[in-house]
């Protein structure tokens, strides 16, 4: 009888062993070499190579030019096919478009999944010539930048008090990294009902989000105008500010129905 626990530690030990691997790479580590993999892991190198064909032959990982390795195209597939399981991305593309056509910017849509803002889907306008990081699967600061911001106002204290307890990075001058100073201002998004950022992630982009609606009535996601044409007239941004509710709203009626 004893031979089965052991045979699933063994195998949850393997499911660890992978989960971290692929949990080294970020934003800003793209690849990573096997000797460094060795020394994160404190894992032996035969150990290593045992974790990394696995994870090769099922197209997880796989080899960069430089012989390091890089995330492979299963994790693609993954990314995808959880965009779409997610369900609103559809629903929200077709608004995302008409937003980016009119305001001549780039339009995103991130949600709450875990502990991580992630971008779920970008649209941009064809003109434009200067291009913003938000891939769809990008996690973005859950401290700064208006689509953040939003995800976070209306969910309950101790729930955002867990969201930032972790180092908070200050990417400008304007980023907020004080807590209090944090809820403050959430409880000025949740009067106003949006949130506008400037320069807080990315110097000079405006930012401007709106919450979209679950069937619940809780924030199932954010809608947001990224621009890096600054200063915005008032006249401009109170036409986004109305477009962006407008199509929050459509949305958020689709959610309901789909529900």
């Amino acid at each position: 009888m004893t031979p089965a626990p052991k045979a699933r530690s063994a195998r949850n030990t393997t499911t660890d062993r992978t989960l971290e691997i692929l949990s080294l790479f970020s934003d800003t580590r793209l690849s990573i070499s096997v000797a460094d993999l060795v020394a994160e892991l404190g894992v032996s190198r035969s150990s290593a190579y045992r974790y990394l064909q696995s994870l090769i032959r099922h197209q997880f990982l796989e080899s960069a030019p430089d012989g390091s390795l890089r995330l492979g195209m299963r994790v693609l597939d993954l990314a995808r096919l959880a965009r779409v399981g997610y369900g609103i991305s559809e629903l929200a593309v077709p608004e995302m478009r008409s937003l980016a056509a009119e305001h001549r910017a780039t339009v995103i849509l991130t949600s709450l999944i875990g502990r991580s803002v992630v971008c779920l889907e970008r649209e941009e306008w064809p003109g434009q010539f200067v291009r913003l990081s938000y891939a769809p699967g990008l996690e973005l600061p859950v401290n700064a930048g208006a689509s953040a911001l939003v995800l976070l106002a209306w969910k309950s204290r101790a729930d955002v008090e867990k969201l930032l307890d972790r180092p908070l990075t200050k990417f400008t001058t304007n980023t907020l990294t004080d807590v209090p100073e944090i809820f403050e201002r959430l409880a000025t998004i949740r009067d106003e009902g949006h949130a506008i950022s400037f320069a807080e992630v990315d110097t000079a982009a405006l930012g401007i989000a709106v919450p979209v609606r679950g069937p619940d009535d809780s924030v199932a996601a954010a809608l947001s105008i990224v621009s890096l044409k600054t200063p915005v007239p008032d006249t401009q941004l109170t036409r986004a500010l109305e477009d962006l509710h407008r199509a929050a709203g459509r949305i958020s009626e689709r959610l309901r129905r789909a529900a």
